[in-house]
């Protein structure tokens, strides 16, 4: 039986036929002189190659002589002692399952030899500064044999519009993968559960996020994780996690893990003192209940822009009922008056990448869902300390609440549905530790 990698290099070979693919391993960068940053493989690299280091390029041929080839670092003992083992070419061909393998020193003479009287090139441009001079080089290169009844690629284009329509959809081993990444983050989630207690520093919370995907075997984060108290959960997008939590208050947390390189996107909001006021848990609910409604919509034929309108709707009627907002449903929506307190969309693909690949428009239209597309389902409600149309006690607060789904053939499945999320199960899990 092919392995994954093998059966999506095959797609790809008969998606570009006659032509060529190139695809670049992400390059090593560095924080400061010699110290490297951690290194993530290109995800279009490991996609279609399955191998995680670095200096490396996976040329797909296809056409008459169609063929997979794999330029890689050569082994190196002394480098080994200080970065690790690496594969070799030798071992290439077998573990990668390539057609041929060849040490990265050669991939000059590689790409003249396979891009020679090629017509069409799929390469990405403008990602990678020392890939596109090579590339260019090359093809500078191939331009001057015209004369003598030479051909190069005279048709340049984005890998992307293959790969990236193809990641979309995620195959079994990419499901199982990210089962299990949303496994250990939802015991992540529900270990910030058990520690919290008012007076946390975030970035103690954090630790403990980090903490638990670390010893349950993830590769890294699927992002830095976002611990936020009081006012912090306001900004989208907080990072510095340095703010000491307050009693009474709400803390939100935005926070994933990698696991086979699919990534999980979770976000859950509870008290920082175990119990929900009862304005907060008001607050909470419209939330709670705008994202089942979207969820519920989630079902093959139906469009991200749909499911952010039921989530709207609902968000609107609950403001309404707070009292923040005094127009009817369709004037708010019409004129964006709760974007103020709701500022950003409610899915995005997941995957690979937790902002995944893939155009949400087709034609100009929003795409349909199909079965075995991933997205996230976070609506959420943000409102501004000096905001004197909200009531006093919500001032400052933010609450969303995220799960991970994927679309089936007869709807939906929640893959983080046993993350607790409803304000019963919050309550009752930190009363366990705090003793309320």
């Amino acid at each position: 039986m092919r392995r994954p990698f093998e059966v999506r290099r095959r797609q790809v070979l008969d998606a570009i036929s006659p032509g060529v693919m190139v695809i670049y391993s992400a390059p090593v960068t560095y924080r400061n002189n010699d110290v490297e940053n951690d290194y993530r493989q290109d995800s279009d690299f490991y996609y279609l190659a399955g191998f995680a280091e670095p200096e490396s390029v996976l040329i797909l041929k296809s056409g008459p002589d169609s063929k997979t080839i794999l330029l890689l670092r050569e082994r190196d003992p002394g480098r080994e002692t200080w970065d690790g083992p690496r594969l070799g070419v030798n071992a290439a061909v077998s573990v990668v399952h390539v057609d041929e393998a060849y040490p990265i020193s050669a991939l000059s003479e590689k790409l003249t030899e396979n891009l020679k009287g090629c017509e069409r090139l799929y390469f990405t441009l403008g990602q990678n500064s020392t890939a596109d001079e090579q590339i260019i080089s090359t093809l500078r290169r191939l331009r001057t044999t015209v004369r003598r009844g030479g051909s190069w690629p005279t048709t340049l284009i984005d890998p992307g519009t293959i790969l990236h329509e193809m990641r979309l959809c995620k195959d079994e081993s990419e499901i199982s993968d990210l089962r299990r990444a949303i496994e250990i983050t939802g015991r992540a989630h529900r270990a910030v559960f058990e520690t919290t207690h008012a007076g946390h520093w975030e970035y103690e919370l954090e630790a403990v996020l980090r903490s638990e995907f670390c010893r349950r075997g993830t590769e890294r984060v699927a992002y830095a994780p976002i611990v936020a108290s009081g006012v912090n959960a306001t900004v989208l997008h907080h990072r510095s996690n340095n703010r000491q939590s307050l009693p009474g208050e709400l803390i939100l947390v935005d926070a994933g893990c990698e696991f086979g390189y699919q990534s999980a996107d979770i976000t859950r909001t509870f008290p920082a003192s175990g119990r929900f006021n009862p304005l907060q848990r008001a607050a909470y609910e419209i939330v709670l209940g705008a994202q089942e409604k979207a969820i519920e919509a989630v079902k093959p034929g139906a469009t991200l822009d749909e499911i952010h309108d039921i989530a709207v709707r609902e968000l609107v009627i609950g403001l309404q009922a707070l009292g923040v907002i005094d127009d009817d449903v369709k004037s708010a929506v019409d004129r964006g008056i709760y974007k103020k307190y709701y500022m950003h969309r409610t899915s995005h693909w997941l995957g690979m990448d937790v902002h995944d690949v893939g155009a949400y428009q087709v034609s100009g239209v929003p795409r349909p869902l199909v079965p075995s597309m991933v997205l996230t389902v976070e609506p959420g409600l943000y409102f501004p300390l000096g905001d004197e149309a909200v009531p006093e006690g919500l001032r400052g607060t933010g609450i969303r609440i995220e799960d991970d789904i994927l679309v089936t053939s007869e709807g939906f499945n929640n893959l983080s549905q046993d993350i607790p999320k409803t304000p019963d199960e919050i309550e009752s899990i930190m009363s366990q530790v705090l003793g309320r």
